[in-house]
């Protein structure tokens, strides 16, 4: 698989005498070498919490794709090795390939707990990152996430999708219902009780869920907050799907089946003022997805004969195809990069698979092969790694992985049948 826009680029220490920064652009990709010690905990709160934290913080930078996280299994230094450097032995860190040393302290303050992370760099002994953050004892998680962001930023100057959310449909026997989650899968919230609720997408802010309900007994528009009511917003034509949130927040952009059509239309946030911006009879246009700045729409049309992706102005002008190859192209997503849109392909075995194209040079690249059916797939909200859902383990679960198809992971969600996955920016506020 080639790969596509990712390398390291590791600053030369003794000319710019900083901790190596990670360039994520061109071809020439090799993570980090980094060895994670397990957290030292300062108190009985802390070891209780340690396991939680644990588990998230290893996923944060394993999935990252900028870092190669070392196997526990090997490390031959001393495990009541401190955090100071003084009492580190580097040479046995260095053994086992380590480039980059990461040690994390814990202690519960009153119901507080609080995270000190250290990084090395191994070759020089020298620190080069210490940071502080805290989040409540009962969601050791978010601490997990608030100091994998830190180290992230850290390496890349730019936000990770760590405090991010998600949202997906959870079947289980005759229903589908909708969930929030943290962005690994964890703290998953069902909004829904029951019956068909399909196709979630969250607003830019991560605060709200648009999605097609079959609760008034047809498939309406409905918007809901996690914790709060849910409110329908568009209840037209025969069907209503595909609801998604312009980057700003105020308008929606959906698919409105009428008699042997379906057209996109956009509207409002509260629904109104909704107006056509595809006008194909006899004609099926769905699947809308907004570009970063707000200003196009990329959607599913089969008005050449078959599904394919194309693009238009947020008002309907200047409609262009923009996938040519396949006869069956679906489910787009707009990276919040501008220049990738990703989206699910059948191939010539029947099977569905990902693949990204580039917006204005028509470059496809594949990301999953051989291994079951992959569909659905959604952007970060830093556009470095894509979320899908896979049948390849039995069932479908979801799954996650570099922009360029790489290092696919299981994320640790709640088991299950879990489908059509969405992703939002970040949901924390703490720097």
């Amino acid at each position: 698989m080639k790969a596509l826009l990712l390398s390291l680029l590791l600053v030369p220490l003794a000319a710019f005498a900083q901790t190596p920064t990670i360039e994520i652009s061109g071809a020439n990709f090799r993570p980090l070498p980094v060895a994670v010690a397990a957290p030292l905990t300062q108190n009985e709160g802390a070891k209780g919490a340690a396991n939680a934290f644990d588990t998230s913080f290893t996923f944060d930078l394993t999935a990252s794709g900028i870092l190669q996280v070392l196997d526990r299994k090997s490390f031959t230094a001393d495990p009541k090795e401190g955090m100071a450097a003084g009492t580190i032995t580097f040479s046995r860190w260095a053994d086992v390939g380590a480039e980059a040393l990461v040690k994390v302290s814990l202690a519960d303050d009153a119901g507080t707990l609080r995270g000190e992370l250290r990084l090395y760099n191994v070759g020089t002994g020298r620190e080069d990152l210490k940071v502080t953050k805290d989040a409540p004892v009962k969601n050791p998680s978010l601490l997990a996430h608030r100091l994998a962001d830190a180290l992230y930023r850290h390496f890349t100057r730019e936000p990770s999708p760590f405090l991010s959310r998600i949202t997906y449909v959870k079947k289980a026997g005759n229903n589908r219902d909708i969930a929030v989650a943290d962005w690994d899968g964890g703290n998953a919230v069902t909004l829904t009780k029951g019956g068909i609720n399909i196709l979630p997408s969250l607003s830019q802010d991560g605060a709200q869920v648009a999605y097609t309900s079959y609760r008034k007994n047809r498939p309406d528009l409905w918007v809901q907050r996690p914790g709060g009511d849910a409110r329908m917003v568009v209840s037209d034509g025969q069907m209503i799907t595909g609801g998604a949130f312009s980057p700003d927040g105020k308008r929606l952009a959906y698919s409105q089946a009428e008699g042997e059509s379906a057209q996109i239309y956009v509207a409002n946030a509260d629904g109104s003022g909704a107006k056509a911006v595809t006008d194909t009879p006899y004609g099926l246009n769905t699947s809308p997805t907004w570009s970063p700045d707000g200003k196009r729409i990329a959607f599913v049309s089969n008005r050449g004969g078959s599904p394919q992706i194309y693009v238009m102005g947020a008002d309907g002008s200047g409609v262009r195809r923009l996938t040519f190859q396949g006869n069956y192209n679906q489910t787009p997503d707009w990276s919040p990069r501008g220049d990738l849109i990703v989206f699910t392909a059948r191939d010539e075995r029947n099977a569905f698979d990902l693949f990204t194209i580039h917006v204005e040079t028509g470059k496809v690249t594949r990301l999953t092969q051989d291994q079951g059916n992959n569909e659905e797939p959604a952007f970060s909200p830093n556009g470095r790694l894509v979320l899908f859902s896979s049948t390849r383990a039995g069932g479908t679960q979801l799954f996650v992985m570099t922009a360029d198809g790489n290092n696919q992971l299981p994320l640790r969600a709640e088991k299950g049948t879990l489908l059509t996955p969405d992703w939002a920016p970040l949901a924390d506020s703490q720097p």
